[in-house]
């Protein structure tokens, strides 16, 4: 299995891509709170999408830590405030 790209992954401008699993926690609130925002997200399961785990692994230490965002820009956060999140989509 090989990892996933981050160029694959990089959104939009004004979007967010988000990987996440399906009993994240704080996975949960983050999206619940960029809904309330209007903020535009593409979701995907790291257990679900082949290579995803392995590259939220590499941004983040060797951990499989959700969420983890890639912004427009190609730069990644762990488990980012909402506040943040909308600062560096501008």
């Amino acid at each position: 299995m090989s990892i996933a790209s981050i160029d694959t992954y990089t959104p939009a401008a004004g979007s967010v891509t988000m990987f996440s699993t399906g009993w994240c926690g704080y996975c949960k609130r983050l999206k619940s709170q960029l809904d309330a925002q209007g903020i535009a997200y593409t979701e995907v399961n790291i257990e679900e999408v082949d290579g995803t785990a392995e590259l939220v692994a590499s941004v983040n230490g060797g951990n499989q830590t959700v969420p983890t965002l890639i912004f427009p820009d190609g730069s990644t956060a762990t488990n980012p405030s909402a506040r943040e999140v909308s600062e560096r989509i501008g």
